[in-house]
């Protein structure tokens, strides 16, 4: 009788609870799953924000200052970083994004969803990130002994070699230059490099790609994407071989068939430039009509007194007539803009985003010359693209695909380098004229 009693009371209460859990006026909670991803990338992003913000300054300390002091701190922080990235991997890996309606949090996702390097275990991450540090002190630190003293060592990429293959029209000079830079640069970091590109092909694995270059493809985010680039080749292709042709003519008329073989390929050491990626340095040996104006502003920049400063504020004008931002204070106060004495850095051109979406810089060693000019305006360009992205979440801070920022950098840099801009400047003096001879010139 107690027991059945008992077993009424509980039943009751069952059903009392029942009701009280249907009861509209009771306060029900519906958990969005969408809503929860969104609330977990905001603190993602808040977070990677800030790492991302302390890992730029470390890369940046070591960049322009190459020192052992900055190369351990610069590691310590990436290696830091690295163990975040894996343990926020793991969490981000179980929400469900695929499912999710919002394109734009599973594009977040994908994004994050995708470890990188840090896959690696912590031993290999850090030696990955030792060797491309020992490549790029290497790299940045190369001596080179001059041509005509030998007991003068200390010719670094930046601005002496650069400067004598631009200038130099001794085939013996510019050939010791190509030639010993590469035994004091490449063929040291040889072993490194080989190291370098078995660990990238494992981090490419752990990621689930083939390899490497299938891991540096996939932000192109098209499966065609080398046929594209072939299609694009094979239209310029033909054009290219004409001013190959026409440009080694050239190069044989001044050197002789010693030197320039009239039917083989252009020496490299022989075209201006460190890897003969612009021919621009050998104007004076390739311009199809010598008689009509010289638009290598160079010497006219420097008659005007020109500085690296000047050549920045000049594009800095550039933008701001194209309705563009201004560059901020802390660009001109952080930023380096000509090389400084008494220590070494990496000197090759780049435009820095620290993810603070005020900070921004360009670490250039610029030369007053037409070619820094342009380099100018082409580093600015990404200054331009970071302002006009900084707002975005930070995953997505960041070319829209690796070739983009490259692009809008090359278009400023055109769109400056063309006769009426030099005019318009006070480079390049005479009216603006028609003839098709001094066109080509430009050309």
């Amino acid at each position: 009788m107690l027991a059945a009693w008992w077993l009424c009371v509980v039943a009751v209460s069952l059903s009392a609870t029942a009701l009280s859990a249907l009861d509209p006026e009771q306060e029900v909670r519906v958990v969005d799953p969408e809503q929860e991803a969104r609330q977990y990338l905001e603190l993602l992003d808040k977070e990677y924000g800030r790492r991302a913000n302390v890992e730029t300054l470390a890369e940046w300390g070591y960049a322009s200052n190459i020192t052992d002091e900055t190369l351990q701190y610069k590691l310590n922080v990436s290696a830091e970083h690295a163990k975040f990235q894996k343990q926020q991997w793991l969490e981000t890996i179980k929400y469900p994004w695929h499912t999710y309606k919002d394109p734009d949090i599973r594009r977040q996702f994908q994004k994050y969803s995708v470890l990188g390097t840090a896959a690696l275990s912590e031993e290999k991450f850090d030696k990955l990130e030792k060797l491309v540090s020992e490549m790029e002190s290497i790299y940045s630190t190369a001596k080179v002994c001059d041509y005509n003293d030998a007991t003068k060592c200390d010719l670094s990429l930046e601005p002496e070699l650069t400067e004598r293959l631009a200038e130099s029209r001794d085939p013996k000079e510019l050939s010791h230059i190509w030639v010993e830079w590469r035994h004091a640069s490449g063929e040291k970091v040889r072993s490194q490099f080989e190291h370098y590109v078995a660990l990238s092909n494992e981090a490419a694995v752990l990621n689930n790609f083939t390899d490497a270059s299938a891991y540096w493809l996939k932000d192109y985010e098209a499966e065609d994407f080398q046929d594209q680039v072939k299609a694009l080749w094979d239209q310029v292709k033909p054009l290219y071989q004409q001013l190959h042709a026409y440009v080694r003519r050239r190069l044989n008329e001044k050197y002789g068939d010693d030197v320039v073989n009239r039917r083989g390929p252009i020496p490299a050491h022989l075209l201006g430039n460190m890897w003969a990626q612009t021919w621009n340095n050998i104007f004076d040996i390739s311009v199809p009509f010598p008689g009509k104006q010289n638009i290598d502003v160079t010497e006219e920049m420097v008659k005007q007194g020109y500085t690296p400063l000047r050549m920045f504020k000049l594009s800095e004008e550039f933008f701001v007539s194209l309705n563009l931002s201004a560059m901020p204070e802390t660009f001109w106060k952080n930023s380096i803009l000509e090389k400084p004495e008494g220590r070494e850095l990496i000197c090759h051109a780049s435009a820095w985003d620290f993810y603070d979406s005020k900070d921004f810089r360009i670490k250039q060693c610029t030369a007053v010359n037409m070619e820094d000019l342009f380099t100018a305006h082409h580093e600015m360009g990404h200054i331009q693209y970071f302002l006009q992205y900084k707002d975005q979440p930070f995953i997505y801070k960041e070319g829209a695909n690796p070739g983009f920022h490259e692009a809008v950098g090359d278009v400023m840099a055109l769109s400056v380098s063309t006769p009426k801009h030099l005019r318009k400047v006070g480079l390049l003096d005479g009216a603006s004229t028609d003839d098709p001879e001094a066109t080509i010139n430009y050309l």
